[in-house]
């Protein structure tokens, strides 16, 4: 009797949305089963700023991100290799997927030289030289023993305009996925996703993302965007790169955060997101709400004794007011922690409610009513309407959005 075969990920189809290219799906991962379409939560070195470990679960966050340079840097791959990977180091029993280190490409430009080999980085901790090869990252990630590991890419700012540095960085993606699928030791317990390269140019992803079709992974991910692009060029090129993906694999934006954006690329047929936004605005005094933010530093708040969001049921919205938050923001670093523990919930809903409804086929109505909640003046940006149109969704006036989402929520089968 032949056993099967071990898989480090499996993508099963839940739902699919009979307009847009909305999908619902379950991602079984060694660690945890990841209800899509998910965002993860970045926890850079092993930790979420503002958040234990526990408070991410009770949040019912099921993957988040970690950084293999940092993670390489500090605490290294022998502390690591002696907690037995970072999901010990850190106790979390929930999934992870990692960066590869090449976003620090951009991020440390200054402290960068890239080559073929691979790139050659100054330690901003003590200015030591490090080498950072696709084999190299490969290890560092088999070391920390992310559910799903990124391969090593030549990554390009985003706005930059020389074509023959973005096609050699696209082409150079390309020849060292297969030099991180060589170096992979843990095939049957870490999955690694290529990343779609490109920048704006439509022929140069559209030749990226063929090319990582050919290849035997698992799910792909789609790069070297939301860089400071106008949302103008933004979006065709993710709706160009789940256009050719496979629909039988995980699709992962990188680097995609904002409320909008994501119930987007949703539409557009994204399954998983990360972002640094959540947790960076509330270090700033910005609670996500269904019309954008709150700055709780403005003094409109001084005496507003209101919750944040008083449908929201996580434990700031709960217990304390905006008053009492307004009073502490920038200034007490509690303040950090509770706007966390409610962007977190926040975002954590959002995916919730869509999965819902891509599962009750009444995503499309959803997408109305959230966009006319964000835009409550109705002044729709063109790239709003664009990218739902090319999926199917015209956007409509608000009270007439209103109408069909109640209908639709009463009487969901009666269409």
């Amino acid at each position: 009797m032949m056993t099967a075969k071990p898989t480090a990920l499996s993508f099963h189809l839940k739902a699919e949305c009979n307009v847009t290219r909305a999908r619902a799906a379950i991602m079984k991962l060694p660690h945890y089963d990841v209800k899509t379409p998910v965002f993860m939560p970045v926890g850079t070195q092993g930790t979420m700023k503002g958040l234990l470990p526990d408070q991410l679960e009770s949040l019912d966050c099921e993957i988040i991100l970690g950084n293999t340079y940092h993670l390489g840097n500090r605490p290294g791959t022998d502390v690591l290799t002696k907690a037995g990977g970072l999901h010990n180091f850190m106790g979390w029993n929930r999934a992870l997927l990692t960066d590869s280190g090449g976003f620090q490409m951009v991020s440390l430009l200054k402290l960068a030289e890239i080559t073929e080999e691979g790139v050659k980085f100054r330690s901003p901790y003590d200015d030591s030289e490090i080498m950072l090869t696709p084999e190299k990252s490969i290890e560092i990630q088999n070391c920390i023993g992310a559910d799903i590991i990124m391969q090593l890419d030549d990554v390009v700012q985003t706005t930059f305009q020389d074509y023959d540095r973005i096609k050699e960085a696209t082409e150079r993606t390309s020849r060292w996925l297969d030099r991180c699928l060589s170096a992979h030791k843990r095939p049957t317990e870490q999955s690694i996703f290529p990343i779609v390269q490109g920048l704006l140019n439509k022929e140069l992803r559209e030749k990226s993302a063929r090319d990582h079709m050919t290849k035997d992974v698992n799910g792909f991910a789609i790069g070297g965007l939301s860089g400071g692009e106008a949302k103008d060029d933004f979006w065709p090129m993710v709706s160009l790169g789940t256009g050719i993906l496979d629909k039988n694999r995980p699709r992962y934006l990188m680097g995609v955060g904002l409320p909008i954006d994501l119930v987007i690329c949703v539409a557009l047929g994204v399954d998983m997101f990360d972002c640094v936004f959540p947790t960076r605005t509330a270090r700033f005094g910005c609670a996500l709400v269904a019309k954008g933010q709150l700055n709780l530093k403005q003094k409109q708040y001084e005496t507003d004794i209101s919750p944040i969001d008083e449908n929201c049921p996580c434990s700031t919205c709960k217990t304390y007011t905006r008053a009492y938050l307004h009073s502490i923001v920038t200034v007490e670093t509690v303040a950090c922690h509770l706007l966390s523990v409610h962007n977190i919930a926040y975002q954590m809903r959002l995916m919730r409610t869509m999965r819902k409804n891509i599962e009750n086929q009444t995503f499309p109505q959803f997408v109305q009513k959230f966009v006319a909640d964000y835009f409550p003046e109705g002044n729709y940006p063109d790239w709003v309407i664009n990218s739902l149109n090319s999926v199917g969704i015209n956007l409509v006036k608000k009270y007439i959005v209103t109408f069909i989402y109640i209908f639709h929520t009463y009487f969901p089968y009666t269409y």
